[in-house]
């Protein structure tokens, strides 16, 4: 008996130490693409349509609300400034210390903390959480979709609501190596240069982006890498892996202004309801 509650604790252990591997060398090993969180910040912080939709689906919560993979706190912090109660989680620091700085700014209280989405752990439960930016497209593994879905359905209510986005896969962009070149001026009146290539591995299911940042400052080149590996999911799979989880799908629409979904829509906008109670 006490042989058999050893090897019970041991592979417990392991499975613990297995999903923070997992973790790790999934979303740590892929956040280049944030080390600037002020530009970051300047790139996005001016977009409200995925603000307007959560706005619109929330209007008579008065429980907390989660946002995950909140960044600079984009939504968080209009959101809290109307009056609701947020929580905010994401795995980078950098980002989180500006949404930080940000909230007092803004004369709110929110609570941040620093968590992989895929074990949180949080002292509430809410009736919504959401994530936008289709943060969802960071996870690469069907192993770490599901861990998010069973994360998310630990702190949901009964018949909880999730909402998320991500990239729709159109075959016909997948299909070929994408390369953009584009030029501009910084912040700093310094010109920029950034080749971007994209190319899409179909058994994995993963696009590998690489970005070449070319920088003129004081008539000498300045050179940049960056890359991010993105997940791409068709729709058929989430309303399994929907199901699997426990989750009813309410809508999916093409975009944040709910156009219809069609095979040619670059987003989809999947809004589902906890069905186990």
């Amino acid at each position: 008996m006490v042989n058999e509650i050893i090897i019970m604790l041991t592979n417990s252990l392991l499975y613990g130490i297995g999903r923070v591997r997992m973790s790790l060398d999934i979303f740590e090993g892929n956040l280049e693409k944030y080390a600037d969180p002020l530009h970051y910040d300047d790139l996005y912080n001016n977009y409200k349509e995925d603000l307007d939709f959560i706005q619109e689906c929330v209007e008579k919560t008065t429980h907390p609300i989660i946002e995950l993979a909140c960044g600079t706190g984009r939504l968080t912090i209009p959101m809290a400034k109307r009056g609701y109660a947020m929580y905010g989680v994401d795995i980078h620091q950098g980002m989180l210390n500006l949404a930080i700085e940000k909230e007092k700014a803004s004369n709110v209280n929110i609570h941040f903390s620093k968590q992989d989405c895929t074990q949180l752990d949080l002292p509430i439960k809410s009736p919504f959480i959401f994530m936008v930016g289709n943060s969802f497209q960071h996870f690469l593994t069907n192993e770490s979709q599901s861990a998010l879905l069973k994360s998310v359905k630990s702190h949901l209510m009964p018949n909880g609501e999730f909402i998320f986005d991500t990239r729709n896969p159109i075959l016909k962009e997948l299909a070929v190596i994408d390369e953009v070149e584009n030029t501009y001026t910084n912040a700093n009146n310094q010109l920029v240069v950034e080749k971007h290539r994209d190319v899409y591995n179909h058994q994995t299911q993963v696009m590998h982006c690489t970005t070449i940042q070319n920088t003129l400052i004081n008539n000498i080149d300045t050179i940049k890498k960056d890359s991010i590996s993105l997940r791409y999911t068709y729709p058929m799979e989430i309303q399994r892996l929907l199901s699997e989880h426990d989750f009813e799908l309410i809508s999916m629409y093409g975009s944040w202004k709910k156009d219809s979904f069609t095979k040619d829509s670059k987003s989809m906008v999947i809004h589902c309801r906890l069905t186990f109670s």
